[in-house]
C-alpha cells in the first residue's frame, strides 16, 4: 500500500508575528476531499487567525513534530532553526532579488538539501502569478491610508483594520466617513490596485481620468487610477507600448511630476522594476508646490520609486512621518508640512482570516495538483529556486549572492 502524501502546515516564526496560515480548516477539509492520496498535520500556533481548536474541530491532527511529512507550507519566511533537511518546503522567501536579510536563509536551504518553492514564482503559461495576497494587501492599504487622512486633518477617526473581525465591520466603519473635497492617486492596474479601488469606492467617490485629475479642480472628492503609460515616457520620444516598457524599463523616464502638484493623498500599488525610472525625488518633495501630504506605499520598495519610503512600518505602528526638506524621518501627524508615510509590508495580516482562506483556495485550484503529480504542469519546476542542495537553473543568478565572502 502506498503510503500518502503527508503535507505540514507550519507555525509562522517570522517577527513581527503573521497571523495568516496556508491552509485553512474548511479549504484543508476541500483539498482532502479531492486529494484522498494526501494527509495534512497542523502544527499548534497561540498567533495563528485560526485556532487550535477550529483545525481539532474539522478533525485535522496537531503535532510540533513535522519530521515525517514530505512537504512543509508555511506563509512567510521560515527560521533558520527550525529548517528540516532534505524536505520540500513552500513559502515566501524573499530570497530571489538578492534581498540581504535572507541571504543566510537560502544558504542553510541549499546546506540542507531543501527543495524551496517561493510562491511568488508560480505562474500560469502566460507568467501571471497564481497565488497572491497582492488584492488584500490593496484593500488594507487604501484603509489605512483613508485612517491616515483622517488623523492628519481630525476630520474623521477610523479604527485600526486590525481590529475589525472581517472586512465587512472594516468598510462599515468606513461607510460612516463623509470626506471633505480630496483628490486620491492610485497607481497600479493589478491584483493589488483592483483591491484598493474595491476600498476607496465603499465612500462611492466620483472616479475621474488622469487629464481631469491633472488639469480640473473639483468641490467633492475624486479618485484617479494610473497605468504605466500615465507616470513613465520613452527617452527616445517614441510612443510607450506596455511590453515594450516591461522588457526595457531603462529606456523609460518618469513623467510623474505633475500628479505631486494635484494630489492629496497617493496610493502606490504598482509593480516597480529596478531598472525602472524612481517616481519622485527627494528634490520633488521640497518644491513650494508639492501637495501630496499622505503617502500609502503599499508597493513598499525599499529604495525604491517613492523616495519618503524609508523604512517598513508596522501593524501596530503604521504611519511614520518625513520630512520634505531634510529627508529624516520625523513623528507623524505633528508639524503639518511633513508627508505621512504607511509602509506595512505585511498588510494583508490585517485580515488575516479572509485572506488566507483566498490564498489557500488559489493553492488548492491551481498549484496542488501539480505538486502532488496530478497533472503534466510544470508550474512546480519553474519556481523552485533550490533543488538537490543546488540553485536551479532559473535561478542561478544568485550564486554571487549565495556564495560571494563576507
Amino acid at each position: 500500500m502506498i503510503r500518502p502524501t503527508r503535507i505540514g502546515v507550519l507555525r509562522e516564526t517570522k517577527t513581527p508575528p503573521d497571523r495568516r496560515v496556508a491552509i485553512t480548516p474548511q479549504q484543508g477539509l476541500n483539498i482532502l476531499k479531492s486529494h484522498p492520496n494526501i494527509s495534512i498535520f497542523i502544527q499548534p500556533s497561540d498567533i495563528r487567525c485560526y485556532t487550535d481548536a477550529e483545525y481539532r474541530k474539522a478533525g485535522f491532527f496537531l503535532t510540533e513534530d513535522l519530521r515525517e511529512c514530505d512537504i512543509l507550507i508555511g506563509v512567510k519566511e521560515v527560521s533558520i532553526p527550525t529548517l528540516i533537511p532534505n524536505k520540500r518546503y513552500l513559502f515566501f522567501s524573499h530570497t530571489a532579488k538578492e534581498q540581504a536579510h535572507n541571504r543566510k536563509l537560502l544558504q542553510e536551504i541549499l546546506k540542507r538539501n531543501i527543495t524551496l518553492i517561493d510562491y511568488e514564482y508560480l505562474c500560469d503559461p502566460n507568467g501571471k502569478r497564481v497565488v497572491a495576497f497582492g488584492y488584500w494587501a490593496g484593500v488594507v492599504g487604501a484603509y489605512k491610508a483613508l485612517r491616515a487622512r483622517g488623523m492628519r486633518t481630525d476630520s474623521f477617526d477610523l479604527p485600526p483594520a486590525r481590529t475589525c473581525e472581517n472586512m465587512d465591520e472594516m468598510y462599515a466603519h468606513l461607510r460612516k466617513v463623509q470626506l471633505r473635497p480630496i483628490k486620491i492617486l492610485v497607481t497600479g492596474g493589478g491584483r493589488v490596485a483592483k483591491g484598493a479601488m474595491q476600498t476607496i469606492q465603499v465612500l462611492n467617490i466620483r472616479e475621474v481620468t488622469p487629464h481631469e485629475f491633472l488639469n480640473q479642480d473639483f468641490n467633492e472628492p475624486v479618485v484617479c487610477r494610473l497605468d504605466p503609460e500615465h507616470y513613465v515616457e520613452r527617452i527616445d520620444g517614441e510612443a510607450f507600448d506596455l511590453k515594450h516598457f516591461y522588457a526595457h524599463p531603462q529606456m523609460y523616464k518618469s513623467s510623474f511630476k505633475p500628479f505631486t502638484k494635484v494630489t492629496d493623498l497617493l496610493i502606490t500599488c504598482h509593480y516597480w522594476d529596478p531598472e525602472s525610472p524612481k517616481f519622485m525625488t527627494p528634490e520633488d518633495y521640497k518644491e513650494e508646490d508639492f501637495r501630496i501630504s499622505v503617502i500609502a506605499d503599499v508597493s513598499c520598495d525599499l529604495n525604491g520609486p517613492i523616495p519618503s519610503t524609508i523604512r517598513t512600518s508596522t501593524i501596530a505602528n503604521s504611519f511614520y512621518g518625513y520630512d520634505r526638506f531634510t529627508g529624516e524621518e520625523a513623528i507623524p501627524f505633528v508639524d503639518k508640512r511633513n508627508v505621512t508615510v504607511m509602509a506595512v509590508d505585511n498588510l494583508p495580516g490585517e485580515l488575516p482570516r479572509e485572506s488566507s482562506d483566498d490564498f489557500c483556495q488559489a493553492l488548492s485550484e491551481h498549484v496542488f495538483p501539480a505538486l502532488l503529480g496530478d497533472t503534466d504542469d510544470d508550474i512546480i519546476e519553474k519556481a523552485c529556486i533550490t533543488k538537490d542542495g543546488q540553485l536551479t537553473p532559473t535561478f542561478s543568478y544568485l550564486q554571487d549572492y549565495v556564495y560571494k565572502s563576507e
